[in-house]
């Protein structure tokens, strides 16, 4: 039980540090409403999940053993967030509450599910992260291992989409509160695009361990 309490301040930790996953969420609710930043919430849970499988799987075991296959999910992964990067400085003004919410119900909460799933499944970290991770709260006499590894990445997960919503929500109400200052939306703009592209950069210039 105190493992797990460790683990999960372990986990709130890191997602309390801003990243990707968190501008992403913070812009998608400034720009398209709440439902569409939970959709891309959705997606980044996937994501997590199928990095919790890999990582039992032994698939990280593969960047060490083949690096280019590291250095192709790492380039890949920063050309998808300088995509999205630049997308949010060649955004103009925000759509109203009313067209934005409809529209994303719609048509855009397939696009933001894409969007969170493909940000956190192309970046090597995430797995590396999981495979570093889980395994350190792990223990042989607890039971089967293969259990307590479905247990951890479950609370990965779920304690990730939490965070996520809350920051999902707070990108919403970000954006109704810029619908009332053109200038701000320019701003919030610039700087999440911005930061976006940093993290591209960034993630070009990661190396293993």
């Amino acid at each position: 039980m105190a493992g797990l309490w460790l683990f999960f301040m372990a986990l709130a930790v890191v997602y309390l540090l801003p990243g990707p996953d968190m501008i992403l969420l913070l812009q998608t609710g400034a720009r398209q409403g709440k439902g569409a930043a939970l959709a891309t919430a959705l997606g980044l849970g996937i994501a997590r999940g199928c990095h919790v499988a890999l990582a039992a799987l032994g698939l990280a075991a593969l960047f060490k053993t083949a690096p280019w296959t590291f250095d192709v999910v790492r380039l890949v992964g920063a050309a998808y967030l300088l995509w999205i990067g630049i997308q949010c400085l060649r955004t103009t003004m925000l759509p109203s509450l009313n067209s934005a919410g409809s529209t994303t119900e719609k048509s855009h909460w397939r696009e933001a599910i894409q969007r969170g799933l493909l940000t956190n499944l192309l970046n090597p970290k995430a797995l590396l992260f999981c495979s570093v991770l889980l395994p350190q709260f792990i223990e042989p006499h607890a039971g089967p291992v293969l259990a307590q590894f479905a247990t951890l990445g479950v609370m990965l997960v779920g304690v990730g989409l939490l965070f996520d919503s809350a920051y999902a929500l707070v990108g919403a109400a970000l954006g109704r509160w810029l619908q009332r200052s053109p200038s701000a939306q320019r701003v919030q703009q610039w700087l999440f695009g911005s930061l976006l592209i940093g993290f591209a950069v960034r993630l070009t210039f990661v190396q293993q361990a």
